[in-house]
């Protein structure tokens, strides 16, 4: 399939002896469509989630929120108001 749709020739990615490509940042896939088909999404994220996150991965929490903060549900600079 390599050499029948000219991969090399057209895109500059090479097989090697094991079938790997190169460079090796290349990525390569069968995609079939399917009228049914739909993406999902994942739902935002909680700050009890990014609790448990940063607990069982040993980091600091302000960095977790850092990284996830596109999909937190709460704005981590917004100081919680005292009941």
């Amino acid at each position: 399939m390599w050499d029948m749709m000219k991969i090399k020739e057209q895109t500059g990615i090479e097989l090697t002896e094991s079938l790997a490509m190169d460079p090796a940042s290349s990525v390569c896939g069968l995609y079939f469509a399917n009228p049914n088909a739909y993406y999902f999404g994942c739902d935002e994220i909680c700050k009890d989630q990014v609790d448990s996150y940063s607990k069982r991965n040993q980091m600091d929490k302000k960095e977790v929120e850092k990284w996830l903060s596109t999909i937190l549900s709460y704005d981590p600079d917004e100081i919680p108001m005292q009941q």
